[in-house]
């Protein structure tokens, strides 16, 4: 019989298979996909161990001097931007082993730190609060984002904004031919349901919904 397992957003019991891998290097991975929240998600068995996936992380090529990531990256400054009052401070959370966006907010006025587990493991960080905090393709690398989210959220001011920028599985045939879910280090994928789920579960509106990110804000009463 094949075992369920929980969903690591919502933490529902109710899952199931809903794909397995045929491509390598990644043959008979498993997807389970949540009833409730409707994530798709790569159970625990299927995960790398820190070593590899830190391994992995060190080949990623972020350059704050390149013009295209910055481009990229601004997505998520524009959704931000707009919901911010003057001289509003963050956090970039997951900033990777080249640090970028946070200099971005701070060259438009907006004091930004980092936090990265791997590269800037500095966990006074995430004791302060921030009036935004930022994830870029960060989510899809989590294997417990419910305790990622509740976390982050603690960490908002009043009014505060979170933004979470990372690509959406569309449909079940789409999903078999996509190439971010061959990325081994991506265990985790939200669709614009799991964000609604996401949104009530915080209780906080969403103020922006991209292609690709999504900005929650927290209620003005703590």
């Amino acid at each position: 019989m094949q075992p369920r397992y929980p969903c690591p957003v919502c933490q529902s019991p109710q899952t199931t298979l809903w794909h397995t891998e045929t491509r390598k290097p990644l043959i008979g991975r498993e997807f389970h996909r949540c009833f409730v929240c409707q994530a798709v998600f790569v159970p625990e068995p299927f995960h790398l161990d820190s070593l590899a996936e830190q391994t992995i992380y060190q080949q990623h090529e972020n350059n704050p001097n390149d013009p295209g990531y910055r481009k990229f990256l601004g997505r998520t400054l524009n959704a931000v931007v707009p919901h911010l009052p003057a001289q509003a401070s963050g956090l970039d959370f997951g900033s990777g082993p080249g640090p970028t966006l946070h200099l971005m907010f701070q060259e438009h006025g907006f004091p930004c730190t980092t936090y990265d587990v791997y590269f800037d493991p500095v966990p006074e960080r995430l004791a302060a609060t921030y009036d935004f905090i930022t994830a870029t393709e960060v989510f899809e690398h989590l294997a417990h984002p419910h305790a990622v989210l509740t976390q982050l959220f603690h960490c908002l001011a009043p009014s505060g904004v979170l933004a979470i920028m990372t690509q959406k599985p569309t449909t079940k045939e789409a999903f078999s031919r996509w190439q971010y879910c061959l990325d081994p280090t991506h265990i985790t994928f939200y669709r614009d349901a799991t964000f609604d789920w996401m949104s009530r579960h915080l209780k906080a509106p969403i103020v922006h919904r991209g292609r690709d990110v999504v900005v929650f804000q927290k209620s003005a009463v703590d």
